[in-house]
């Protein structure tokens, strides 16, 4: 198969660099469609290796928690994106092979193979094989004519044509099959942005969509005629009044052993002088002003930093140096250190690099945050772990996965 698909990369890499202004429009139209197809029965193939590799563990041998989690180091997708892949590739592996024959044939596309795989496992549920199969011929002749939003919407009364008598229950669990993809799919995205702002994305189950319009429509609304915001810019403020309420309830869960709080760093001689410019325990830098109005907001924790931003103090709030320890432990690593892993500190613990146990010392010298499965991974695998000159940690992976044993460093955690 390497070969194979060697050749066919050499024949596509030469199509790159082809014209396509001599082609009279029909060729145009061809050679779209040719290229489309191409396009379906690559990804027919590339969903039976992620099978296959889902399968054997590839993931979790490379150090990775899911298949997703590695393919998103490996192919630079999205989580969300790779799991969809994963969970494609299952579905088309334990049944379902008139769906991978369309796929591989070129006469559905991906998105047009989720949403039928998704429909037949509602069929399944409610009529035999031999009814599942005719509603993927019947899906598949429609893929011709719809895309995928209109095939799943047309697709939830497809027993009304391989099989009436069943079509009125198969309506009620088409229902309860909604209800549980909504639950499965549902995620919320925070991407921080190059000039440091935040971008959110996800979907909402039906619930959790209820309650956020419940909460910010109210506060969304024009304040009056003088109020110039955009409807996009009032519900962003309505999204920031309700954290600046949950903030002030004083019941958010704690995290790490502290409570729920701010924390802004600044320079030393920015302390010495006045409150100035600072950043986020999670890399987002502020103005002085913005400082300023949080400090009358929030609980501000300093963290004074020296010239070569090594922690020399942290402000607390505990007399607990375990507390001031996490600090700047989250202030250093930005999150789980791991390779790869984009685990914000809150879901992070502290990792002894010479064990306690070992008479290892509790100082940030002998610190690494990690997430829970990184944590257990570093416990019983060959990986190691080490900080660099400038205090940064770095993981040597075991020579089995990479003979020349070349330190790896996290790439996904803003540094402050």
């Amino acid at each position: 198969m390497v070969e194979e698909l060697a050749q066919a990369d050499d024949a596509v890499a030469a199509c790159v660099d082809a014209a396509a202004w001599p082609l009279t429009e029909h060729e145009l139209v061809a050679a779209l469609d040719a290229a489309h197809r191409l396009q379906q029965r690559l990804a027919a193939v590339t969903l039976t290796l992620v099978r296959e590799i889902d399968g054997r563990g590839t993931a979790r041998t490379h150090g990775a928690s899911t298949t997703a989690v590695w393919l998103r180091e490996r192919l630079r997708m999205t989580v969300p994106a790779a799991r969809r892949l994963v969970d494609l590739a299952t579905a088309l592996d334990t049944g379902n092979p008139g769906i991978r024959q369309a796929l591989a044939d070129g006469a559905i596309n991906l998105d047009q193979a989720r949403v039928i795989a998704d429909t037949v496992t509602t069929v399944h549920r409610s009529a035999d094989a031999e009814t599942a199969e005719k509603a993927v011929g019947v899906l598949v002749e429609w893929a011709g004519q719809f895309d995928p939003t209109l095939l799943r919407r047309v697709g939830t009364r497809i027993l009304d044509h391989v099989a009436p008598d069943l079509a009125d229950a198969a309506a009620a669990a088409a229902l309860a099959a909604e209800d549980a993809r909504a639950t499965r799919d549902r995620h919320l995205t925070l991407s921080t942005q190059t000039d440091g702002r935040l971008r959110l994305t996800g979907i909402l189950d039906a619930e959790a969509a209820g309650l956020l319009r419940a909460a910010i429509d109210p506060l969304s609304a024009p304040t009056g005629p003088d109020d110039t915001r955009s409807p996009g810019q009032r519900r962003h403020d309505a999204l920031s009044d309700i954290c600046r309420l949950a903030l002030r309830t004083g019941d958010l869960p704690e995290h790490g052993g502290d409570p729920a709080q701010i924390v802004v760093t600044t320079s030393y001689d920015t302390l010495t002088r006045q409150l100035g410019a600072g950043a986020l325990d999670i890399g987002l830098h502020l103005t002085p002003d913005t400082v300023r109005r949080l400090a009358c907001d929030a609980t501000i924790l300093p963290a004074v930093l020296g010239g070569t931003s090594q922690v020399l103090d942290v402000g607390r709030q505990r007399r607990l140096v375990t507390g001031a320890l996490r600090r700047a432990l989250v202030l250093r690593d930005g999150g789980c250190a791991f390779p790869g892993c984009d685990r914000p500190p809150r879901w992070c613990a502290a990792h002894h690099i010479r064990h306690w146990a070992d008479g290892g010392p509790t100082n940030l010298d002998n610190a690494v945050l990690l997430c829970g499965h990184h944590h257990r991974h570093l416990h019983h695998s060959q990986w190691t772990v080490r900080l660099r000159d400038n205090g940064r940690p770095e993981f040597i992976p075991p020579a089995w996965l990479d003979p020349d044993q070349i330190p790896r460093r996290n790439h996904y955690h803003r540094r402050t």
